[in-house]
């Protein structure tokens, strides 16, 4: 009987679309979704939608909720992340605040930047503590991973463990179907590969019938139709020739040209929201009650639909062997050439009773293994030093990151990451 182990399922409604997802599958009706959390309340709230969406399916899976992690994946095939350590107060809060001192701005802080270094080294070591549950209970689960920052989480679990591994993001999907709307072509009739690294990927092929559809995406540059929450990409891809992967919002913060403090017509003229993950965890505290109440009410009518999450799909492949093409983040072996070997990459990738099979791309265009590559540095000292320990390497991934060392000086980057390490304590490991 297949066993389903969701960690983090306090996300509610993140775990609310995955489960509807996989039991919507036939095959699935009887299967086991095991909850963990290690808040009891969110937990609860959990379990009663996983008994609500059954319900609304008519059919009678195994739920159980449990705080205790090692018990939800014994017997577990897959596990599933999605969680955040340290939550929005205080870490979010902090990786914001902290940074705002030394003139240095972001827009979501979860990827890249000084934000995403410190969520990395936060999430790592709880990551590599369920890894070694999983080794030790069952060497061949499946490691299905929605945490961010997603491609350090993911280089650093294929190096630190045994436990196989894919990455799961839905910035492909989500802005090719975003890019069909803005040229008026149906989604479904489009046809794209993608690849490169999470968050920053790119479209290498954007057709229809096999006709290049990015002279449309120009068109909608040239007559001036650029939605202004999508400013930055559609300059990227106007001086790149490619359109990336990841949302304006997340983008800006991984380069050096739009977030700095002394132009603020840049800001301006790309439309871009500093603070927004603050506001949106915010807006998400205040609703969470009543969606809460809304949740746990077994009067209020519920409809389970279909999200565009891949993670249902991949596990409905490897049982009955369905094939499915499906975009993962994996180690880079003999996938991208241009891109160090090891590292986290973003690819197609065949899913069947053969496994998850990943693409190899080749070389991507030199521009744009070049942009990532300078993201890639940071993963790989971030990496560095959750599994070794080694302060310096923090410093050094500080450093090297675009977007602060664009806004600070030596002198200053030292110092942040000392006030950084100091405000979050026990949320971190200790470093030497």
């Amino acid at each position: 009987m297949t066993k389903i182990s969701f960690l983090g399922a306090g996300s509610t409604v993140f775990a609310k679309n995955l489960m509807g997802d996989i039991l919507s599958f036939p095959e699935f009706s009887d299967i086991t979704i095991s909850l963990h959390d290690i808040d009891e309340q969110r937990l609860h709230t959990s379990e009663i939608v996983a008994r609500k969406i059954a319900k609304a399916l008519n059919i009678h899976p195994t739920i159980e909720a449990t705080t205790d992690r090692r018990r939800s994946l014994d017997g577990a095939d897959y596990a599933i992340a999605m969680f955040q350590v340290g939550g929005y107060k205080p870490s979010t809060v902090v990786d914001f605040e902290i940074p705002k001192k030394y003139g240095l701005r972001a827009t979501i802080a979860d990827t890249l930047g000084i934000g995403g270094i410190m969520r990395a080294l936060r999430t790592i070591p709880v990551m590599l503590d369920m890894c070694r549950d999983m080794e030790e209970l069952n060497p061949d689960m499946v490691f299905l991973q929605y945490v961010n920052p997603m491609a350090m989480n993911c280089w650093a679990v294929n190096r630190a463990t045994r436990i196989k591994t894919i990455g799961l993001c839905h910035s492909v999907q989500g802005t090719a179907w975003q890019i069909a709307e803005d040229i008026g072509v149906p989604y479904e009739e489009i046809n794209y590969i993608s690849a490169g690294i999470n968050h920053m990927a790119f479209y290498l092929k954007f057709e229809r019938d096999g006709q290049d559809l990015y002279p449309l995406v120009h068109q909608v540059i040239a007559e001036g139709r650029v939605p202004d929450w999508n400013r930055v990409r559609y300059e990227m891809f106007d001086r790149l020739g490619y359109f990336v992967t990841e949302s304006s919002e997340h983008f800006s913060e991984y380069v050096p040209w739009f977030i700095k403090r002394d132009r603020p017509d840049l800001i301006e003229k790309f439309n871009i929201p500093l603070d927004e993950y603050i506001r949106r965890c915010e807006h998400q505290i205040i609703e969470w009650e009543k969606l809460r109440h809304e949740l746990e009410d077994l009067d209020q009518p519920f409809e389970v639909h279909r999200s565009h999450e891949y993670g249902s799909g991949i596990i409905h492949s490897l049982e009955t062997g369905t094939p499915r093409v499906v975009y993962g983040n994996v180690a880079n072996h003999g996938l991208i050439d241009n891109l160090p070997q090891g590292c986290c990459v973003e690819v197609p990738c065949l899913v069947d009773k053969n496994g998850i099979q990943p693409t190899k791309i080749g070389s991507l265009p030199p521009h744009l293994a070049a942009l990532m590559q300078t993201n890639v540095n940071v993963q790989s000292l971030t990496v560095e030093a959750a599994l070794t320990g080694k302060r310096e390497h923090i410093y050094h991934a500080a450093m090297l990151d675009p977007h602060t060392a664009a806004e600070l000086s030596l002198d200053q980057i030292w110092p942040l990451v000392d006030d950084l390490i100091a405000a979050h304590g026990d949320w971190l490991p200790a470093f030497h």
